[in-house]
């Protein structure tokens, strides 16, 4: 019964997939198919309905965050905070450093505002179309975009995937990201080395477009306007909670809103709610976006996504498939049996929210440490769903800035974070493997 749940579910998707119809409609279609399996093992239907609102409030601060960073990129683009940061960026583009430029300021952002899409709207808009004015192909630089969003999205103290990984497995946000930086060290200087020597293909352009000038002429870009960027660093420093910064950050940048660019309360009501509207054509390009309404769509497949892993622990949906991830385990190790799980469940899931937590269901067994747990999921399930063609978590980025899904090819940092652990997790198995045939033959 469990293989025909999911064979319906993942019909449903790929219809939805291949006729262009909202993932949302084979969501709740799958919520419909999960809610009856549960009715046909026995449980009632207030069972699955508590099920379902339980699996919704292991992601509620999740939820909440959500609605903050909506907000927040409404409120950095009014403010004039993102307006600064590109200015002073793009300075320092050329034609042969703009991929490695475009994957570095794409990774700042990321960090500061712990989204990708966010980041993508913003960051990544603005380099692809200063790589575009310099005839440096999209295929190059869509990878650079997709790469840099989810350094942070993985990484960011702000980041949604790093709170739910958290959450999960009940471990200290800050710890984890401790360790997701040891881990990622040697994949970002490898990133960052190629994305270099892939732009020295394009050393001269038509020039970058005079975004600098258009954004000066519109915006008070005094340094007090960066303000609410400081306040993410430093608060993050400190470890005080993401919602708690996210919301100092919001409020800074309301009061610099409305003191430096000259935003009626009514307007900055409206930016937080609909989102930042420019009334420069020119600007309205680069900047528009964000706001609250902006992660309607997003809140919502996340909501179904929880409601699954809520009736999938209540009725013990996955509990066959956790034996044999036991045996794939001892074969390959640990981390390789987490990565080809997380690689399945980003193909079921289209999102990247459901994948982590149907990976964390399904390997929980197979590492019981909880820090290493959530290490493992961070350099698998959360780097492996931008991957997926038709998942959102790649998607939506790329149609962001205007990029082909071929782009998923350059994205070099999301492929060496897996295959980097992977290759330190062997080294170590084999290791100790040798150690203890080596004890035993001593013996």
């Amino acid at each position: 019964m469990e293989a025909i749940a999911l064979g319906l579910f993942s019909a449903g998707l790929l219809i939805c997939v291949f006729t262009g119809k909202s993932i949302l409609l084979a969501m709740i279609f799958g919520y419909v198919l999960f809610f009856g399996y549960g009715i046909a093992r026995h449980h009632s239907a207030g069972q699955m309905v508590r099920c379902s609102l339980g699996g919704i409030r292991t992601v509620k601060n999740i939820l909440i965050t959500f609605l903050l960073i909506g907000m927040i990129t409404a409120i950095w683009r009014g403010s004039g905070t993102i307006a600064l940061l590109v200015c002073e960026a793009s300075r320092f583009c050329s034609p042969s450093a703009i991929l490695l430029v475009t994957f570095l300021m794409c990774c700042l952002i990321s960090v500061l505002t712990g989204t990708s899409f966010g980041s993508t709207a913003t960051m990544g808009v603005i380099c692809v179309t200063i790589a575009n004015s310099m005839g440096v192909p999209i295929f190059y630089t869509g990878g650079a975009v997709l790469a840099g969003v989810f350094f942070g999205d993985r990484c960011s103290p702000m980041s949604t995937s790093a709170l739910l990984v958290s959450e999960l497995t009940k471990t200290d946000i800050f710890k984890n990201i401790g360790k997701m930086v040891k881990t990622s060290v040697v994949p970002f200087v490898l990133t960052c080395l190629i994305y270099w020597k892939l732009g020295q293909a394009y050393t001269s352009g038509a020039g970058s477009v005079a975004i600098e000038k258009v954004l000066r002429s519109y915006y008070d870009l005094s340094w007090v306007v960066v303000l609410p960027a400081v306040i993410v660093i430093l608060f993050s420093v400190f470890r005080q909670n993401v919602k708690i910064t996210l919301l100092v950050s919001s409020l800074s940048g309301i009061l610099i809103a409305g003191f430096a660019q000259h935003l009626s309360p009514a307007q900055i009501v409206h930016l937080c709610v609909f989102g930042f509207s420019a009334k420069s054509a020119e600007v309205a390009t680069f900047m528009n976006g964000g706001g609250l309404l902006s992660m309607t769509r997003v809140f919502l497949i996340v909501c179904i996504s929880s409601c699954y892993a809520g009736i999938f622990k209540e009725t013990h949906f996955l509990d066959h498939l956790q034996d044999g991830i036991l045996r794939l385990g001892e074969r390959i190790t640990p981390f390789g049996a987490i990565l080809l799980t997380s690689i399945v469940t980003s193909a079921i899931a289209c999102n990247q929210t459901l994948a982590i937590m149907l990976t964390h269901q399904l390997c929980g067994p197979v590492v019981k440490n909880q820090e290493e747990l959530a290490i493992d999921l961070e350099n698998t399930a959360v780097v492996v769903a931008p991957l997926i063609p038709w998942s959102i978590a790649g998607a939506v980025p790329l149609a962001t800035v205007g990029a082909p899904e071929s782009c998923l090819i350059t994205a070099v940092y999301l492929y060496l974070i897996p295959l980097w652990n992977l290759a330190v997790q062997a080294m170590h198995h084999r290791s100790r493997h040798d150690r203890s045939r080596h004890a035993s033959g001593n013996a």
